[in-house]
């Protein structure tokens, strides 16, 4: 893990995110049941617990659900030094699916790899939780909105 290579969160940023999940169950992420165990500066760190309607027909977990996460796990990280209103969304993920993820949940940490104004450049991977196999990796780059 890489968690221990960043800075904690000021106090406020930490209640941010410690809420973040229950405001989520209506999202996206949550309808995938996607959640956070760690947010640092620049870094992040999400569970997806392993369920049937995850799966596609040959028994594994499908491509889809494990871009989402990629995705879904720079989140906390690109927004643990912007605002609370601050508006970002992803401009290109490229993604490396490495092995099938089928019967333990999914542990992805996201990390900024450098940050801009407007861009940041941030990676991505998904282990299984029991055996620590690498599942997936991806780059992404976000586009930030500054807020007004």
């Amino acid at each position: 893990m890489r968690a221990d290579q960043y800075e904690p969160l000021p106090a406020e940023q930490q209640k941010r995110w410690d809420s973040f999940d229950e405001g989520s169950k209506d999202l996206y992420p949550g309808l995938l049941g996607f959640y956070i165990v760690e947010v640092k500066l620049d870094y992040a760190r999400l569970r997806m617990p392993i369920r049937s309607v995850l799966r596609q027909a040959g028994g594994v977990v499908h491509g889809g659900a494990i871009a989402s996460l990629l995705d879904s796990a720079v989140v906390p990280a690109i927004g643990s030094r912007l605002p609370a209103d601050a508006k970002f969304s992803t401009v290109d993920q490229h993604i490396q699916y490495i092995g099938p993820l089928v019967d333990e949940d999914a542990i992805a940490e996201g990390w900024v790899v450098r940050r801009g104004r407007r861009t940041v450049f941030c990676e991505s991977e998904i282990r299984a939780e029991g055996t620590g196999r690498l599942v997936a990796r991806s780059l992404l780059t976000y586009n930030v909105v500054p807020s007004d």
